[in-house]
């Protein structure tokens, strides 16, 4: 499951992630629906970006996005009541993305470092390689 961050590097064209993305059969690439809703508030923020929307939509038709479920709610409930005991946040949209990741038993590729404080999370950094 990628992160927001590597989806938009892949945009960028960063050979690293371009070759981590396209080296993989494209039924092992997903993102979950909050990261589309990021790209896509992303897109409306710059509308005169047409190219850029091109891309975006265009990518995102061909890979899997995930619906969220009622197990990434309960996922979602846990997490933040288990960050919140330890006097851990992440940003609203990381919880629930990472919270979607573990309940669809997924690797999230990300190097967002945040996500570091969610145990049970499976985490990779394709920038890294």
């Amino acid at each position: 499951m990628l992160d927001t961050n590597m989806v938009t590097k892949f945009v960028q064209g960063r050979r690293e992630i371009v070759e981590q993305i396209i080296g993989r059969p494209i039924e092992d690439i997903c993102v979950s629906v909050i990261t589309e809703g990021e790209l896509l508030y992303g897109l409306a923020r710059r509308p005169q970006a047409h190219s850029l929307r091109t891309i975006v939509l265009e990518f995102l038709r061909r890979i899997d996005v995930l619906p969220w479920d009622r197990d990434a709610a309960s996922e979602y409930g846990e997490m933040r009541a288990a960050l919140g005991r330890r006097g851990q946040t992440l940003e609203p949209n990381d919880i629930l993305i990472a919270a979607h990741a573990v309940a669809a038993g997924a690797v999230l590729v990300t190097n967002d470092r945040a996500f570091k404080q969610v145990g049970g999370l499976m985490l990779e950094d394709w920038s890294a390689v």
